[in-house]
């Protein structure tokens, strides 16, 4: 059984359900440690000042904020202290939307919600009212210290909390990308349409494999077994296509090669 990170409730109106957080993801990445060169001692680091060369203790270190280039604004931890939200254990629901106006890059890390003690029945049918409904509950909660604003959403016969970005924290796309206004060719546009329909087919997480680590993974447990490694393969250089209109029409073809294109 997963490890419960939260307890407390989810409430809508004067509705109160107990309810427990549980980790949804859990991350994969090979994890590097600095060596010395000869691979047998762990490296560690230390806190020094560069101007006169004294070493520091990490329980001596202060806290403060750069507010202009080498200016820096002293805070002590009591005064950060005094403005951490209330421990609270309520998921507090203010709104419900439609899943469907929620833009991904809002959400930030998921959660499996079970029911606490005692709340098995208000929380079945609170997973089965958002499903009927189609609805997302929006609110705010603190945990470990932090405040979060959260998405819960029925999923599997459950429920499932995303914490979110908050909305000063996501750049609008045209402030960061120089997007292109160009009018788009018309037969280029169907062309790409039809490619989309051939490529579409329902999401299965399962097909889709982090083969970086894998092969890292592989290439530490050889090492580590003391084996050789193979050389390392000629990269595959893409074929030229001369134009747009013409990889698309080549990529209809590699999706269906017995259908004959229409003259483009």
């Amino acid at each position: 059984m997963a490890r419960v990170v939260w307890k407390g409730a989810i409430a809508f109106g004067l509705v109160n359900i107990p309810v427990r957080l549980y980790t949804a993801v859990h991350a994969r990445n090979v994890q590097f440690h600095m060596m010395s060169p000869d691979g047998r001692c762990r490296l560690r680091r230390k806190l020094w000042c560069p101007e006169t060369g004294e070493e520091f203790e990490y329980a001596q270190a202060t806290r403060a904020v750069e507010v202009a280039p080498d200016r820096y604004v002293p805070i002590d931890p009591e005064e950060v202290a005094r403005l951490r939200p209330e421990k609270g254990h309520t998921v507090e629901i203010e709104d419900f939307v439609e899943l469907s106006g929620i833009d991904p890059v809002y959400y930030a890390r998921p959660y499996y919600v079970g029911p606490g003690e005692g709340g098995a029945r208000a929380y079945r049918l609170l997973v089965r009212a958002m499903e009927t409904s189609n609805r997302v509950g929006i609110g705010r909660f603190v945990m470990r210290e932090k405040q979060y604003l959260a998405a819960i959403r029925p999923s599997e016969g459950g429920l499932v909390l995303e914490t979110m970005n908050w909305h000063d924290e996501v750049a609008a796309m045209p402030e960061v990308v120089d997007l292109p206004t160009d009018d788009v060719d018309e037969r280029q546009l169907e062309l790409a349409t039809d490619l989309i329909d051939r490529l579409t087919r329902p999401f299965d997480a399962s097909r889709y494999r982090d083969t970086f680590r894998e092969q890292l993974e592989e290439l530490i447990a050889k090492k580590a077994a003391g084996e050789g490694l193979p050389p390392a393969p000629e990269p595959e250089r893409p074929a030229e296509v001369p134009d747009l209109t013409e990889a698309l029409r080549q990529s209809l073809a590699q999706r269906n090669p017995k259908k004959k294109l229409e003259k483009a």
